[in-house]
């Protein structure tokens, strides 16, 4: 019964989001009050409608209904508890509901926290999120069902992918999605302000934080994606270029210009024409993504489905969407203004440059990724681009636009100065420059562009600061006095610090594991101990273990620094009983920011001895907790007052008494 109830709460969420996708809009065309002001009450009703769909739906994973057939084939009653829980978005149909609950819940927030905005716009707003809504309910309840039956029900489920068993999935995809569906409200302001021919400083103000929340969750994401890839997968690695990676990848890029763009618009009622282009670029990358995921036409580790229904379907909302906003862009765009003017030399410049290369860098990772399908479809071919071609394209690119990221902050708007943003960098540079002397100290100068990339990377860690550090006059204003002026900062510039910083410490890592990083493949016996980058690795045996639905057989070992105890871990080979799926379970030894990685192979036959995988990775973990520091900033950016939409900033009258007055 509660699965029934979950489809009938899914088909009123379509009923729902059909009235919030054409009354809102007719009403602000007539001007009707009433009419626009059902565009929120029809978002929170539906969001309320598909949560009870999802807590149906997990409802079902939790009791293990093997009735339903999505259950049945995600599912065993064996699995523990959380994933079952996690098994419920671990497959295409429970993830496009969370997807579209997601999309919801967005659209739930503006009808909830968008009391400030323009009626009109609001609508308009209510509207196209509702466009979006209708696409995907239609397209789960024609194509991808979470709700089927079976009749009669298997008495046991066919357990969910072995791979996704993990803590990581509780996190990675609701993060992912948050940032993909995230952008979606951005697009639908872009579109809104096009049906309305409106588009301003206060437009670019009002999306800046909808951008900022999905570029967050996506950095995040993204990030725990890269890490359960890393550990799970017992490849060693961290970033593959796979084409699922870059669907979400290339979203960030365009979502970072975008963060970009409509800062300087809200500042400089500048590059309209651009931050509008971005906004349903970024969200019509997402929509990319969905479909390279759900189509069929890629094989990968991240991707759900391959029934080619459900990739026409799709294919049919991208067109619609992406056709159909450009096609209202190409419409609107000779009536935009082109907005305040300013020299190349300036923060304005600053922002300009990056955003090229952003978008270019994207443009690349697009290309890169959909060259393979287009020319098998056209020609038969088939071609793999893989990471040469995208570290050979897309390093270059990066270079000149990381270099150049701490001069932004300290360039004026309208105009600046670049000598004087120099001089300021003038210890940035020094530090930078004894990096890289060090680097070739260390490695008698055979190291020579990894040396640069560690110099750049410090150049941009403490470049980030400098800004604060000119800001708080602690050269002038005495130790105390640069304190309190340190504090009165607005939040947005430290969150602009410490996003920088992070950008600066994910290179560090990068470098540091391409360049020093060592892999060790040998055959071990126990009590053997091998040598690999500085440290040792002594097999202590295999010994066979249970686990709820699987069995493994377990190898310990211990790490050593030099004749001392380091560590212990753990590596595995599991066999997932339901599927007969075997896993490989690394062990990894984690010393400050450096890793010792271990993944088992297989036993040699009558030698008593088991192939072994060791990497060695120096500073590794900079890479994620330079994701965490970005994802941080943009939090802390997040809290200034003049993020929050209509939250006035505080002053005070002679008298003391406090009043409102608009922030800067």
């Amino acid at each position: 019964m509660i699965v029934e109830l979950g489809h009938f709460a899914l088909v009123l969420a379509l009923a729902l989001a059909l009235v919030q996708s054409v009354l809102p809009l007719i009403g602000a065309r007539v001007g009707d009050a009433r009419l626009m002001e059902t565009g929120s009450t029809t978002a929170l009703g539906g969001f309320v409608m598909l949560a009870l769909a999802f807590a149906a739906l997990t409802h079902a994973y939790v009791v293990s209904d093997f009735s339903v057939l999505n259950v049945a084939e995600n599912s065993h009653s064996a699995k523990p508890l959380l994933y079952k829980i996690t098994g419920v978005w671990g497959n295409h149909e429970g993830s496009m509901l969370l997807w579209v609950l997601i999309l919801s819940f967005f659209g739930a927030l503006v009808a909830l926290f968008g009391r400030d905005l323009p009626a009109s716009l609001k609508a308009n707003v209510l509207s196209v999120q509702a466009w979006i809504t209708v696409a995907f309910l239609l397209f789960i309840l024609l194509t991808s069902n979470p709700f089927a039956r079976l009749d009669p029900p298997p008495f046991e489920g066919n357990d969910l992918n072995p791979i996704l068993q993990d803590i990581g999935l509780a996190i990675h995809p609701p993060m992912l999605y948050l940032g993909y569906v995230g952008f979606s409200i951005a697009f639908s302001f872009a579109v809104a302000a096009l049906i309305d021919g409106r588009i301003d400083a206060a437009w670019a103000r009002w999306v800046r934080p909808w951008t900022l929340v999905a570029w967050v969750f996506l950095t995040a994401g993204i990030a725990m994606g890269s890490y359960w890839a890393y550990y799970e997968l017992g490849w060693g690695g961290w970033w593959f270029w796979d084409p699922v990676e870059n669907a979400s990848f290339m979203p960030w890029l365009s979502g970072t210009a975008l963060l970009h763009s409509a800062l300087v618009m809200e500042k400089r009622s500048a590059l309209k024409i651009w931050t509008v282009l971005l906004a349903i670029l970024t969200f019509s990358l997402s929509l990319l993504g969905t479909f390279l995921v759900r189509s069929g036409v890629l094989t990968s580790v991240h991707a759900f489905a391959t029934d080619p229904t459900r990739g026409v379907f799709i294919l049919g909302i991208l067109c619609v969407f992406v056709g159909g906003s450009l096609a209202l862009f190409a419409l609107r765009a000779s009536s935009l203004e082109g907005g305040g003017l300013f020299a190349p030399i300036s923060r304005e410049g600053a922002l300009v440059f990056n955003n090229l290369f952003l978008t270019t860098a994207c443009a690349t990772v697009l290309i890169g990724t959909l060259y393979p399908l287009v020319l098998e479809v056209t020609t038969g071919a088939k071609i793999s681009v893989g990471p040469p071609f995208f570290n050979l394209t897309f390093g270059p690119l990066m270079l000149p636009l990381l270099f150049a990221v701490p001069f932004g902050p300290l360039l004026a708007w309208k105009r600046g100065d670049l000598l004087g943003a120099a001089q300021r960098l003038y210890f940035a540079a020094g530090a930078a420059f004894v990096a890289v002397l060090f680097v070739m100290a260390i490695t008698q100068g055979a190291a020579i562009l990894s040396a640069l990339g560690v110099g750049l990377a410090v150049w941009l860690m403490i470049g980030s600061f400098v800004d604060l550090w000119g800001r708080a006059s602690f050269a002038k204003a005495g130790f105390s006095n640069a304190l309190r002026r340190l504090a009165g900062l607005p939040r947005s510039v430290f969150g602009t610090a410490i996003a920088h910083f992070g950008l600066g410490a994910t290179l560090l890592g990068i470098v540091a594991v391409g360049a020093f990083g060592t892999e060790t493949v040998t055959t071990m016996a126990p009590g053997q101990t091998v040598h690999a980058g500085g440290w040792g690795v002594r097999f202590e045996g295999l010994a066979p273990r249970d686990g709820p639905n699987f069995t493994e057989e377990v190898g310990r070992f211990t790490i050593l620094d030099g004749t001392s105890e380091a560590g212990r871990i753990e590596s595995a080979r599991r066999l997932y009983t339901a599927r007969q799926q075997p896993t490989t379970e690394a062990g990894i030894s984690t010393h400050l920011f450096s890793q010792v990685y271990v993944a088992l192979g297989d036993a040699v036959a009558n030698g008593g001895q088991t192939v072994v995988r060791i990497w060695t990775k120096p500073l590794v973990t900079l890479i994620w907790l330079g994701c965490v520091a970005m994802a941080i900033g943009g939090l802390v950016s997040l809290s200034d007052r003049r993020l929050r939409i209509g939250a006035p900033a505080r002053a005070k009258r002679r008298g003391g008494r406090p009043i409102a007055e608009p922030a800067e």
